[in-house]
């Protein structure tokens, strides 16, 4: 029997626009009646994730900012803080790459140096709390995450600068088309389902999860039931047991709803 689903966020339970799927409160209330934990496990920021849940928020693990923190009933389970001397020199470093911006996630806010529209609005599709600074250096806030926007392409550019250089110290993953996270190698969303699993005494049979990209990889490690979505990169399903449908076809939903709510679910199916 299925006890805990986690599901990532962008490219899997929101669809084409952002946007939750039809019939996700619904089926949640089913779920939630039959005493199984969710958890929503992204590269978002916790305010953010929080926001998009509107009446059932307290009811919800939450899984930020790629597993840098975990919190719970609006308590801490986790975080990972990002040595100030790294956070220094990888601002430093990046000026050395060409059109990227940084955001520095911090445990209570977001931090951006860039006032340009285009930049503006793409980071707050991910980050409720941002504030603008004209300094990264007077940011007093513990950083657990920096995340780099390259519209030139995250995997082919700034991933091959930034793990280059830092592989041995941080984990640089690639979380999005256009989007790198650099974070500590202690921190994941596999690491995170181990927390919840060990808490809530739940087995990996017991578990179900859902991801699109190579920021879930360690997160399908810790579920039987490890689901990829048809929309993700052919790598990355190569990683899940199962398949489900693509985003903008609600697929996770609808695999919820067979496998769990129609109460067919079996090992193999």
């Amino acid at each position: 029997m299925i006890k805990l689903i986690a599901c990532d966020m962008d490219g899997t339970l929101l669809n084409e626009k952002g946007e939750l799927g039809r019939d996700f409160f619904e089926v949640f209330k089913k779920i939630d009646d039959l005493d199984i934990k969710f958890a929503v496990a992204s590269g978002r920021q916790y305010h953010m994730l929080f926001q998009n849940f509107e009446h059932i928020a307290d009811n919800l693990i939450y899984i930020a900012e790629n597993g840098t923190m975990v919190k719970y009933k609006d308590k801490e389970m986790f975080s990972s803080v990002i040595k100030e001397e790294y956070v220094e020199e990888i601002i430093k470093e990046s000026r050395e790459v060409k059109d990227i911006n940084l955001i520095l996630c911090g445990k209570n806010c977001a931090y951006i140096d860039n006032d340009d529209n285009k930049i503006l609005e793409e980071a707050k599709k991910y980050y409720h709390h941002l504030e603008i600074v004209d300094d990264f250096s007077k940011v007093t806030d513990d950083i657990i995450k920096i995340a780099v926007m390259d519209f030139n392409g995250a995997q082919k550019n700034s991933y091959v600068f930034f793990n280059t250089k830092w592989r041995d110290r941080l984990q640089i993953k690639v979380s999005g088309e256009i989007w790198v996270d650099i974070f500590n190698k202690d921190a994941n969303k596999g690491k995170a389902m181990r927390m919840i699993q060990k808490k809530f005494n739940i087995g990996k049979k017991e578990t179900m999860v859902f991801g699109d990209y190579f920021n879930d990889l360690e997160m399908f490690e810790e579920a039987y039931y490890s689901y990829a979505m048809e929309n993700a990169p052919e790598e990355v399903k190569k990683h899940a047991r199962f398949l489900a449908g693509k985003n903008s076809d609600n697929g996770v939903i609808e695999i919820i709803k067979e496998k769990i709510l129609s109460k067919n679910l079996s090992e193999g199916n």
